[in-house]
Formats: structure tokens, C-alpha cells, sequence
């Protein structure tokens, strides 16, 4: 399964980016072979608005099925949502940590926003 994973850097040990659509970081992990691949997501961590569902796109994209995240909006939700992308919270912790909790099933998956708007 291809997971992405907001990330602060472009590792597997990076740490999480709590921010969904303002992420500096995605980080795609197929979680049956532990292969990685880093996405810049500058232009959206810059953006004056629609980060969240810019990056939602970019991510449905990538072609994944799951996203790995510590906050979602309402837009990055409902983009995600359409695109049947289930999205997992985190705490903060590294990139490696967070997909062996996934693969472990101890991350909450969520069915609605758990910020409002425009949260940073």
C-alpha cells in the first residue's frame, strides 16, 4: 500500500509536519517494500489559500491510499474524502515511527475535519 506522510524533511527519519496542506514535505512510502520517495510541497507552504486542497490533490495524485498527517482541515478532508483517501493522525514523531504505527493499526483514522480553515 502507498502511504504519504507530511514531513518536515525529505527522510524517513524526518519528522512529522503537523500541518496538512502547509506540509514542506511528502513523503510517499509503499509499506510492503519500505521503498520512499519525497515530494516537495513548497509551492503549497507558501500559498495565500487553498494549500489544503491543493495538497490533497497532489497526494490523490501520488496515487495513494492513505494519508498519515497530525491536522486536517475541512477542504483537505472533503479533496481527500473524493478522492478515497483515508487519512490517519499522528503525534509528533518521525516518518519511520508513524508507518510502523500504521502498519501496527494504532493510528486513529479520521471521518471528519479535526481543525477548522486556515489553521497553521
Amino acid at each position: 500500500m502507498k502511504v504519504a506522510v507530511t514531513a518536515q524533511g525529505k527522510e524517513m527519519s524526518s519528522e512529522i509536519d503537523t500541518r496538512f496542506g502547509r506540509a514542506q514535505w511528502l513523503v510517499v512510502v509503499d509499506t510492503e517494500t519500505g521503498d520512499f520517495q519525497a515530494h516537495d510541497n513548497v509551492v503549497n507552504l507558501n500559498a495565500v489559500q487553498g494549500a489544503g486542497i491543493q495538497t490533497g490533490q497532489n497526494i490523490a495524485n501520488l496515487g495513494v491510499e492513505a494519508v498519515i498527517t497530525g491536522n486536517v482541515g475541512p477542504n483537505a478532508f472533503k479533496t481527500l474524502n473524493a478522492a478515497d483517501v483515508k487519512i490517519f493522525l499522528a503525534e509528533k514523531q518521525t516518518v519511520v515511527d508513524a508507518i510502523e504505527a500504521f502498519k501496527a493499526g494504532t493510528l486513529k483514522e479520521v471521518n471528519q475535519a479535526n481543525v477548522e480553515g486556515h489553521w497553521i
